[in-house]
């Protein structure tokens, strides 16, 4: 190959699994691991937010004409109060996605994911073909390469 004529790019390529009970099996569990995951950091921060809260409370019974300390505990309940939000959100973006694997067709295809490959192109290659390549993977083994390598 003449190297004025051709050269080697980088490019990305999406993975996409067939569904099948074991896949299911596999995202269930561990959209059920995330979820637990933020079960615990939420009473984590709870925990620490009441600690806190109790520390600076203690701190304003000693001087009791400190407004600052109650700024301070607005604070520490509003950022709380953010985190906790946050939090919610991805679980309820977990839960919403635990629910659509479970209504899955068994057989469809799924974006699992991306990884990135080299490829060469020379003069006279379709570019964008050799950009939209895919590989259609089940319980893990590859069943088809699709598209230009």
């Amino acid at each position: 190959m003449d190297s004025n004529n051709s050269m080697l790019l980088k490019r990305v390529v999406n993975i996409k699994a067939i569904v099948t009970p074991l896949w299911k099996e596999e995202a269930q569990k561990q959209l059920q691991a995330q979820i637990n995951e933020i079960d615990s950091r939420l009473q984590q921060l709870e925990m620490q937010g009441q600690r806190m809260v109790v520390e600076l409370q203690k701190q304003g019974e000693a001087q009791p004409s400190n407004t600052a300390i109650q700024q301070q505990i607005g604070d520490v309940q509003n950022r709380l109060n953010q985190d906790k939000s946050k939090l919610l959100q991805q679980k309820n973006q977990n839960l919403q996605q635990l629910q659509q694997v479970q209504t899955l067709d068994l057989e469809a295809e799924v974006d699992q994911g991306k990884v990135e490959s080299f490829f060469n192109v020379a003069v006279g290659d379709n570019l964008v073909k050799k950009l939209q390549v895919e590989i259609l993977i089940k319980d893990g083994v590859i069943q088809e390469i699709r598209g230009e390598l």
